[in-house]
């Protein structure tokens, strides 16, 4: 399993709006994605324009691959990406072990 940590900040007028278009993007387009499992999203304390996504994914190649570059991926971001005061950072990471486990 990987998975995408993303990092954005949105436009602070528009925070109710961008949560009510994440919600659509996730259950009618990321959802479809082969190897999409779950998604989180975090909204910050300090900074709150702030948010994080946090998605998981079976494989790596189904984020850089299978949905970064299907029609999913164009349909997503133009549901959420008017909301973006700048370009989200992703970054992707692997599991190395849980201490509660």
């Amino acid at each position: 399993m990987i998975t995408e940590i993303a990092h954005v900040e949105i436009d602070s007028d528009r925070l109710p709006e961008f949560e009510a278009a994440m919600k659509v993007a996730v259950s009618t387009v990321l959802s479809k994605s082969h190897g999409y499992r779950d998604f989180e999203l975090l909204k910050g304390v300090e900074r709150p324009s702030v948010y994080t996504f946090i998605i998981h994914w079976e494989t790596l190649e189904d984020h850089t691959v299978g949905f970064r570059e299907s029609n999913l991926f164009t349909e997503w971001r133009e549901i959420i990406g008017p909301f973006f005061a700048h370009p989200p950072v992703v970054e992707h990471w692997s599991h190395r072990f849980n201490a509660n486990a």
